[in-house]
């Protein structure tokens, strides 16, 4: 098990970009899916991007995106301190959501990774408003 503490979102206008970071508190292993998820009021929780490193046999380094959003966010890792983050660009009204970090340290990402289910590691979550 790891801790995760995403940093504190806030308040930004439309269009401007915005970065979420993710500090890992424990061991982690190659193995690890690492994931960011957000939840609107009134809606289910939905994955928006996802990545591991794993070895080369395993495919190495994976991305995925939720279609919805793939243009506007890049999701990256820094092998230094496991820590995670997540760029949105061009950001919208109804990207207003608790933004959420996951991890799954069990495997590396799979065409499944938006199913919160997966991931036995949370934080906390961090709330992000844009106003138009």
């Amino acid at each position: 098990q790891v801790r995760l503490a995403e940093s504190a979102g806030g308040s930004v206008q439309a269009g401007e970009s915005l970065r979420l970071s993710c500090v890992v508190f424990g061991s982690v292993y190659s193995r690890t899916c690492w994931a960011w998820f957000r939840q609107a009021p009134g809606k289910e929780r939905e994955g928006v991007a996802s990545i591991s490193v794993g070895p080369i046999y395993a495919g190495g380094i994976k991305e995925y995106y939720t279609d919805s959003m793939k243009d506007r966010v890049t999701i990256s890792r820094n092998s230094a301190d496991d820590s995670v983050f997540l760029e949105i660009n061009s950001m919208k009204p109804e990207d207003t959501a608790m933004y959420y970090c996951a991890a799954d340290l069990r495997r590396t990402c799979t065409t499944d990774w938006t199913d919160p289910s997966k991931y036995d590691n949370w934080g906390q979550g961090t709330q992000v408003t844009v106003s138009s």
